[in-house]
């Protein structure tokens, strides 16, 4: 099993990522100039590999089936009471920006299942290589 990574928001007097980039007052030039460390890019994850993302009101279990189609196995929050297959379309604010196939703290989750677009809350957390049987609830 690999090594546990936790990615958890930096403790900063300039405010959250939604506060920095809110989808009212966002603008292209804001976007490519956050700082994208508080996260990850599915690109960067291997087949197969197991994610635990915390936002404010879920836990997710995400086992990545393929990282460069954003392809997963998700459960968790009250639209994935089972273990779902879906597609991660990436993180945003809630506006019109997307970050394509990636996770960040401060950031919703957008997944698409059978369709239809599903947005989480702000991710608090993001637990790399554990295993999802293991997360507690």
């Amino acid at each position: 099993m690999a090594d546990t990574t936790i990615i958890t928001h930096p403790r900063s007097s300039s405010g959250t990522a939604s506060q920095r980039l809110s989808p009212a007052g966002s603008s292209l030039d804001a976007w490519t100039a956050h700082d994208w460390r508080s996260g990850l890019q599915l690109e960067n994850v291997t087949a197969l590999e197991a994610l635990v993302v915390r936002t404010a009101n879920s836990t997710y279990e995400i086992t990545v089936l393929s990282p460069l189609t954003g392809e997963v196995l998700v459960r968790g929050g009250a639209f994935f009471p089972v273990v779902t297959r879906a597609r991660l379309a990436g993180a945003s604010l809630g506006g019109s920006f997307l970050k394509r196939h990636g996770i960040y703290v401060g950031f919703r989750l957008e997944f698409v299942s059978d369709q239809t677009p599903i947005i989480t809350t702000p991710v608090q957390t993001i637990s790399r290589g554990t295993d999802p049987r293991e997360s507690s609830h």
